[in-house]
């Protein structure tokens, strides 16, 4: 049987499929679902990226890290996804803000990456048969042991969240943002006014720090808390708003936060992005499906409903939500202009909304940017969100 030679790194899909090429990484073997994003930049946030825990990320642009990497740009404390794939690496980082090459970035953080391969060939696979296991290994392995590997681990179903989040909650406006790079950059701090901030306890299912800033930005005293937090610690704290993060892994595999969710609904106002969308759509009495290949980009148009304004987003799952499970009193507000998935919804006696994509815009466009200032009025005003409220 075919074997991976010294010094070659390979990705093994589950059906046996071999995509050989060069490890660019750290040495070692790694499983994954394999997964594409079609971001021209931000791999750096990609990487760091909590939702892509469990995940080989393929990027679909050619040419990746030619600006380098800095800590400005990370979205968590570690990189997050199981494996990287590259058409072809830089080893130039050609920015002034660049404090490292991706292949010292890559290396340093024991991720194991490979560079050379048909990343087109991969995602038109991935499009037409959908997203798959893979094995990604620099060690000499057999390939019917890697797809053995593979067709062994199980992506759904599995807990990724308790993975990710933090062990114990704290202060965002405190130790953390004092430790931020952002936090230091000029005309990067918190912009209120005399607006007295309100106090929002943020579950962190795999939150990046893009959102914990904008939050902030937008006028929150925002809190961290644990995914495992009980809905009467939260209620008890006597915070004004609650979100809910994104995060990796099947929403229907979490029925825990789903009560938690459930618990808060009516009690306190609700912004929810990404997993924390779907979490609440399972709280709301909705379900969720799983998509055939995911949206990960930073591209996305989406269309809302009623206003009929078109923008771009930046978007990062493989499961959403099915419309046709949401009970009375809870609207679509925005749908995907590629599939019509649901993108957005909210409750129309209730204070209470979520979108499907990244509106932190880490990486991506900044259309929308304008969700976390809308979520401090409905704060404020403890009433749900007007129809035309983003004409």
């Amino acid at each position: 049987m075919a074997s991976v030679r010294e010094k070659e790194a390979v990705l093994v899909l589950e059906d046996g499929e071999c995509f050989r090429g060069r490890a660019v990484g750290s040495r070692g073997t790694v499983v994954g679902e394999v997964c594409f994003n079609t971001a021209m930049a931000g791999y750096q946030e990609v990487l760091t990226d909590p939702s892509y825990r469990g995940q080989l990320v393929a990027m679909t642009f050619p040419e990746i890290g030619n600006y380098g990497v800095n800590p400005l740009d990370d979205q968590s404390s570690r990189v997050q996804v199981a494996g990287f794939l590259m058409r072809e690496l830089s080893e130039r980082a050609s920015s002034w803000r660049a404090t490292g090459t991706l292949r010292e970035y890559l290396t340093k953080a024991g991720v194991v990456a490979l560079d050379g391969i048909d990343t087109r060939r991969l995602t038109l696979r991935l499009r037409e048969q959908g997203v798959c296991r893979g094995v990604l290994s620099t060690e000499p392995i057999e390939v019917a042991e890697a797809v053995a590997m593979a067709k062994g681990w199980s992506y759904g179903g599995r807990d990724f969240v308790k993975e990710v989040t933090c062990l114990e909650s704290y202060a965002w406006e405190g130790r953390q943002a004092a430790d931020d790079p952002w936090e230091k950059e000029e005309g990067q701090a918190e912009r209120v006014g005399t607006r007295l901030p309100l106090r929002l306890a943020a579950f962190d299912f795999g939150v990046k720090y893009a959102t914990l800033r904008l939050l902030r930005r937008a006028g929150f005293a925002v809190r961290v808390v644990p995914a495992g937090t009980q809905p009467e610690e939260i209620l008890a704290s006597g915070v004004d708003a609650v979100f809910l993060s994104n995060g990796p892994g099947d929403p229907a595999a979490l029925p825990s936060l789903h009560r938690t969710v459930r618990e808060l609904v009516g009690k306190k106002p609700i912004f929810g992005i990404c997993l924390g969308h779907q979490l609440l759509a399972f709280a709301l009495g909705g379900r969720t499906f799983k998509l055939k290949f995911g949206h990960r980009g930073a591209n996305h148009p989406v269309a809302e409903l009623v206003t009929k304004r078109v923008k771009i987003t930046s978007q990062n799952h493989g499961y959403a939500v099915d419309p046709e499970s949401l009970p009375p009193g809870v609207r679509v507000r925005e749908v995907s202009l590629n599939d019509g998935t649901c993108e957005a919804m909210a409750h129309e006696e209730l204070p209470i909304f979520s979108v499907q994509y990244h509106p932190e815009a880490a990486p991506g466009p900044n259309d929308g940017l304008d969700w976390f200032p809308l979520f401090r009025k409905m704060a404020e005003s403890g009433l749900p969100l007007a129809e035309e409220s983003r004409s």
